[in-house]
């Protein structure tokens, strides 16, 4: 072979290495995720983390329960009658996920796969009154079930995996750089395949930040959902109630000491005449 020829097989295989190589760094970028949740205290809740090039690029802290209709023979054999599934997302389910400028996604797998979540956000740029103003959202969910696993379905009707995802979804919507947090439980259906069968998602101690993230397993600023905000106001709102009426009290107080301080110093004078000659 001459020399030409071994420089094109060189760079041949050169070239096969570097391709290896960088979809082997593609599935290490996707694969670099950790499942936290033995670290929080709530034990219906699951801490997850993305990570790529060695940095924390998605957050999410949260509970989820899926409620899941499917039909069941009745006691006749004849009839259906439909029952409920309450799936719970458990303690040390698999976790994937990957991060983008502008899409990130995580997916999480439990029970042997029976279940899979999977969450798909977007950060959007819009143009306001007061300029450009970017945002980031839940934009899709896709819940996957098998009916045949038998710790949460009886006897199911057409058993198999089912399919179940949301439309147009705009969810946690949030500033751009900061994180989104509610401890109120949302709501979010989802259409299955199932025929005529609607998934309810329940989401609850939410806390999720998939991009702009600064420092390592650490949120940004918090935005704070309606309804936190709302119970946050009615729990302080009898506080500074009471602080006013107490500051209410305090001044009027004052302001009768003061006055009978006043009062009792002027010297009386008699209303009768007759009281002069007691005077001098």
């Amino acid at each position: 072979m001459d020399l030409r020829g071994r420089a094109f097989l060189s760079f041949h295989r050169l070239r096969i290495l570097l391709m290896l190589f960088h979809t082997v760094a593609q599935i290490m970028a996707e694969q670099e995720v950790e499942n936290l949740s033995g670290l929080s205290t709530n034990p219906e809740k699951d801490i997850f983390v993305v990570r790529e090039n060695g940095t924390t690029c998605l957050m999410a802290e949260f509970a989820a329960k899926f409620i899941v209709p499917y039909d069941v023979w009745a006691s006749n054999y004849v009839d259906l009658i439909t029952e409920q599934a309450d799936i719970a997302l458990t303690r040390g389910a698999e976790v994937k996920g990957r991060c983008g400028s502008s899409e990130s996604e995580l997916q999480v797998f439990w029970v042997d796969r029976s279940y899979a979540l999977k969450m798909l956000f977007v950060k959007e740029s819009h143009n306001t009154s007061k300029g450009p103003e970017a945002t980031w959202r839940l934009s899709k969910v896709q819940f996957v079930y098998d009916s045949t696993e038998k710790t949460h379905f009886k006897d199911a009707v057409s058993a198999g995996k089912h399919t179940a995802n949301s439309h147009h979804l705009s969810a946690l919507v949030t500033p751009a750089g900061k994180s989104y947090e509610c401890q109120a439980q949302q709501t979010i259906s989802l259409a299955s395949s199932d025929p005529q069968k609607t998934v309810t998602m329940i989401l609850s101690a939410v806390h999720i930040q998939p991009f702009d993230i600064i420092s390592d397993f650490v949120f940004s600023e918090e935005h704070k959902c309606p309804v936190d905000e709302r119970e946050q106001l009615e729990e302080t709102l009898p506080l500074i109630l009471g602080l006013i009426l107490g500051l209410v009290i305090v001044v009027t107080l004052v302001i009768y000491h003061i006055h009978h301080k006043m009062t009792a110093n002027q010297v009386q004078i008699p209303r009768d005449r007759s009281e002069y000659k007691h005077m001098g």
